[in-house]
């Protein structure tokens, strides 16, 4: 590869800031966390009206477009759709936040157990359950998935029917920047992109990696360390790095791998679990969020009288909206030979099936401990006691608890690394001046080691994850109005090539 094909750039700019600031947070903890912490205040507090009305807006302009004229035009001119259903949904689904959604689905129900939601203050255990069991699958349901589905679909149509093979978010708005898009205005939005791709992503390795840690120490009998940690993200590095080496072929099987391994897992939860109640309690729940949508898509608890939709709501719709510099496009090059509305209405379901699938047996199985009183989750999470360590004991309760646990890390390894395979394909495209159909093997292998170094350096400065929690927050309001920007780029272009 010749140097003068790379874009250095959108390479080394984006990486030398993040290298700084996590620097910076590393040796000013005190003076960093007091700064982001004002930062977020402003962004959630003041702004956080824009996450919430953006979600609505592209979930709303997604099933428009989906059921309008522009919904039969054909992504690209194949005969079939180049992937299998099978495929294609599995790729969707552990593209996005795959580890992230095993870790969140055992747990995320136990902040909402005893929170006081539309401030109605104490709930009774019913209502506990019900809003509790239903407000993770709205969080990880059609809104965020909007977020990747609607933008994959402008992204596969510049692709597919314009030829506009560049895959960069300067690219896909030309219809609106025309010739700035080459200029530094574009430069300076892809550069942003991929600081807040890092940031991103450098905080989904530091949530669910220590519960991969923790697992692998239970069943060697050792204490969790550091060590582990680096380990197993090593381990997590060869198997994506391999992967992405080898291309869209490898990176397919390693899709259809990790949801086998994904259904072998939930088939042990729900086969050694309360199967009745799991199936009610999911039925219940999807009603739940069916009932009440617009009411949790719109609650912004102006009188602040528990902040939950600051604390949840806003955090979830920033944080995947971090993640649409680059899994939409990897949607999209996966898209080929898909419909618009092939791509909306089926992006969003094959998405929905795997978190709502996630959430419904692993969440409510920790849920019906909770209710029975056989292990007080939301309890000693509430108290500080360490997430990971809460959900070793929920592994605990199983029969054969330890076969469990070595699925749950064979399936984080596999969904971190199919996850990261597909963004690391994704951002090695930004860094190379040319069309290309998939980007060299030297900037697909630079950008695996980098997707690793920043979350090993992390492990060093525990104090500072909660602090790229909220920069994936702040990032994600010009990356919020950039999307809006994708958006109409895409609506533009459709309607001038439908008049001609």
């Amino acid at each position: 590869m010749k140097n003068n094909t790379i874009d250095w750039g959108i390479t080394l700019i984006p990486l030398a800031l993040i290298l700084l600031l996590s620097g910076l947070i590393f040796v000013f903890p005190e003076q960093s966390s007091s700064i982001i912490a004002l930062l977020r205040n402003f962004f959630v507090n003041d702004l956080g009206f824009f996450y919430i009305l953006l979600g609505l807006g592209i979930l709303i302009t997604a099933i428009i477009i989906a059921f309008s004229k522009y919904g039969s035009i054909q992504l690209g001119k194949l005969d079939k759709p180049r992937y299998s259903t099978f495929s294609w949904g599995s790729m969707i689904f552990t593209s996005t936040m795959a580890a992230d959604i095993l870790y969140w689905s055992l747990c995320e129900w136990s902040y909402y157990y005893d929170a006081n939601i539309f401030g109605q203050g104490t709930l009774s255990l019913v209502e506990k359950q019900d809003w509790a069991s239903a407000y993770p699958l709205f969080h990880w349901g059609p809104i965020p998935w909007a977020f990747y589905i609607l933008p994959a679909c402008a992204y596969a149509y510049m692709m597919f029917v314009k030829k506009r093979k560049r895959q960069t978010l300067s690219e896909a708005l030309r219809p609106l920047l025309k010739d700035k898009s080459d200029g530094i205005f574009g430069k300076v939005i892809d550069i942003f992109a991929v600081i807040g791709l890092l940031a991103g992503t450098a905080t989904t390795f530091s949530l669910a990696t220590p519960l991969l840690s923790e697992a692998l120490a239970s069943l060697l009998g050792i204490e969790s360390s550091k060590a582990i940690s680096i380990f197993s993200l090593c381990v997590i590095g060869l198997v994506f790095m391999v992967a992405v080496l080898k291309g869209m072929k490898a990176i397919s099987y390693l899709a259809n791998f990790c949801v086998i391994v994904f259904i072998l897992l939930a088939a042990w939860f729900f086969l050694f679990g309360p199967k009745i109640y799991l199936i009610e309690t999911g039925i219940t729940a999807i009603g739940t969020v069916i009932n009440n949508f617009f009411s949790m898509a719109t609650w912004m608890d102006p009188t602040r009288s528990s902040g939950f939709p600051q604390d949840w709501t806003i955090f979830y719709w920033a944080y995947w909206i971090a993640w649409f510099v680059a899994t939409p496009f990897f949607i999209a090059k996966i898209s080929e030979g898909r419909t618009i509305k092939q791509t909306i209405l089926g992006g969003l379901c094959c998405g929905m099936a795997g978190t709502f699938t996630s959430f419904i047996i692993f969440g409510g199985y920790g849920l019906y401990l909770q209710v029975t009183g056989a292990l007080d989750v939301a309890g000693m999470i509430a108290q500080g006691v360490n997430v990971s360590t809460v959900i070793l004991m929920i592994f605990e309760t199983l029969p054969m608890h330890q076969i469990a646990l070595v699925i749950l890390i064979v399936a984080m390894i596999a969904f971190y690394a199919s996850t990261f395979d597909a963004i690391t394909l994704v951002i090695a495209s930004y860094s190379e001046k040319e069309e290309k159909e998939e980007p060299s093997k030297k900037l697909r292998a630079f950008w695996s080691i980098v997707f690793l170094l920043l979350p090993i350096a992390l492990l060093f400065a525990e104090s500072t994850l909660s602090n790229l929690q909220t920069i994936s927050i702040i990032a994600a309001f010009p990356l919020g109005l950039i999307m809006i920007g994708v958006v109409a780029s895409f609506i533009k272009e459709l309607r001038e090539d439908t008049r001609a």
